[in-house]
């Protein structure tokens, strides 16, 4: 029934300004906005609604992940546009923040509103 919908995803900032710059700027994403609303436009035609929350609590879990190519290079990049990337207990992660070991390299990080987003080697 929904097979042919052109789904998309979405979750709360409790900041759109900042989000917006965040997200455009910092990270370089296409985003428009609409009706207080951002949608970020992403590589291969993925779209994500960002809606503002007045309570907004950040998720507890990764809620985008990019892959990537170079993950040294890409955290390097984010780290020079003052990106922090989070360290997490038992994930042994390097100088950098990148875990490896389980599945691909990965690192964390946050935008804005305290969400957790990745970068990961594909």
């Amino acid at each position: 029934m929904l097979g042919e919908s052109e789904a998309f995803s979405g979750f709360s900032v409790n900041d759109v300004p900042a989000a917006k710059k965040f997200y455009g700027g910092t990270l370089g994403l296409g985003v428009t906005d609409d009706n207080g609303m951002l949608t970020l436009h992403l590589g291969g035609g993925g779209q994500v609604l960002v809606y503002p929350k007045e309570n907004h609590t950040p998720a507890g879990f990764t809620i985008l992940n990019f892959p990537v190519d170079d993950i040294e290079a890409t955290v390097d990049a984010l780290s020079a546009r003052g990106v922090t990337f989070e360290r997490y207990e038992g994930f042994g992660q390097d100088e950098r923040g990148i875990a490896r070991g389980e599945g691909p390299a990965i690192a964390w990080f946050t935008d804005p509103a305290g969400n957790v987003l990745s970068v990961l080697q594909v």
